[in-house]
């Protein structure tokens, strides 16, 4: 894997509650994402889908949103 471009606390990046994906400004001009479901499963790298930048998201696992139930339902 790539060096992690950058750390970024979580309180940093926007949140899509309907989506459930955090986004974080890219360089590159995109953004970063992850999923929700993909934070409680202990993944920290974000990725951009436009260029091979990484990020490492620094968060605390009990200060996350809940799981929107339907998108539990279909992961």
């Amino acid at each position: 894997m790539a060096a992690v471009y950058d750390e970024v606390e979580i309180e940093d990046m926007e949140f899509d509650k309907e989506e459930q994906v955090f986004y974080y400004p890219c360089p590159c001009g995109d953004r970063f994402s992850i999923d929700l479901d993909e934070l409680y499963s202990g993944e920290d790298i974000a990725m951009c889908p436009s260029c091979s930048l990484t990020i490492r998201v620094v968060f605390n696992e009990e200060n996350l949103p809940e799981l929107n139930q339907d998108k539990k339902d279909t992961a």
